[in-house]
């Protein structure tokens, strides 16, 4: 095996390995899509059967290659969560296509279409950045949540008499609002609260609109406000935090860059030149002003026709 690592290492980090494995990830996700027509299935479904046999096959042998590339140490195959990620797909692709895990299985061969994310570093930097949202958007959620709760009560208290369709219950209240801050057909619900609902109807249930009753303030002054703070605060937080996630991404992306650069033989080789390069140019420069020092004093003897005084003589001018 010790013999095999650095083969195996090759073979993995080479750039036709990495193309390779797209090309198979694309077909796999192209294959999925097949399935989903009867009329193909039934005719080559035999055929697509075994094509995707293949396929898990060379994903199989894609993480045998890997784990190999560690050497005596395949463990350190898991030290990076993508690889992780591959391995559980992989794995969930090897239940059994009948009975109660079809589901499960169809579902894991189409999960496998993700796994273009690990090749292509935009993409990547894009999961990492909704990673890294996933904590502070855990609190802009809080603060909607508080938000909807609060008009959702406030709409049962006002509208729920005019209209109990969108506002009879807390729940049905909170649906609205969603609805609402989605802004389809908002304008609608606003303008059954304004009129009335025997004036404005749902469209439905109408026999429901036994108690109108007419908002032409307050039902603008609670919508527009909802909007507002619901669309273009609040909705706009989220976008804040997944921008500032993305810059972080970018940045660990940078510094991994860099770590892949400079790790191996290639990389401290290529750091030990532009080290020497540095060092070089520093040395060329002294020289330079050792020179332009020397001629300095040669000009200056010329003139007085004695050295110029140094700290040893104790003169002071």
């Amino acid at each position: 095996m010790k013999k095999l690592q650095p083969y195996l290492r090759r073979i993995v980090e080479d750039p036709w390995f990495e193309r390779f494995i797209i090309t198979v990830i694309i077909f796999a996700g192209v294959l999925v899509g097949l399935e989903t027509y009867p009329e193909i299935v039934d005719k080559h479904g035999d055929l697509l059967f075994a094509l995707d046999a293949i396929v898990l096959g060379i994903f199989i042998v894609e993480i045998i290659l890997k784990m190999g590339a560690e050497g005596k140490k395949p463990w350190r195959y898991f030290y990076d969560p993508w690889n992780v990620f591959d391995f559980t797909i992989v794995a969930l692709a090897l239940v059994p296509a009948a009975g109660q895990y079809a589901l499960v299985a169809r579902l894991a061969r189409l999960l496998r279409v993700l796994r273009l994310v690990r090749f292509i570093p935009r993409l990547r930097i894009l999961v990492v950045a909704l990673l890294k949202s996933i904590p502070s958007m855990v609190y802009v959620s809080m603060l909607l949540g508080l938000m909807f709760y609060m008009y959702a009560v406030t709409g049962v208290f006002l509208f729920a008499n005019n209209d109990p369709v969108h506002f009879g219950t807390l729940q049905e209240s909170l649906l609205t609002l969603f609805r609402v801050v989605t802004l389809e057909d908002w304008t609608n619900v606003l303008y059954t609260q304004i009129y009335g609902c025997d004036v404005y109807s749902y469209g439905f249930k109408e026999e429901l609109c036994t108690s109108p009753e007419t908002f032409p303030i307050i039902a603008p002054i609670f919508f527009v406000s909802f909007v507002l703070m619901g669309t273009m605060i609040v909705l706009n937080l989220f976008i804040g935090v997944i921008i500032s996630g993305m810059d972080e991404a970018r940045e660990q992306a940078h510094r991994e860059e860099i770590a892949e650069t400079l790790s191996g033989p290639a990389g401290l080789k290529k750091e030990l030149t532009e080290l020497e390069e540095a060092l070089s140019a520093v040395h060329n420069r002294l020289e330079r002003v050792h020179e332009y020092t020397d001629a300095l004093q040669h000009e200056y003897e010329k003139k007085i026709g004695s050295p110029p005084p140094g700290p040893e003589d104790g003169s002071v001018e």
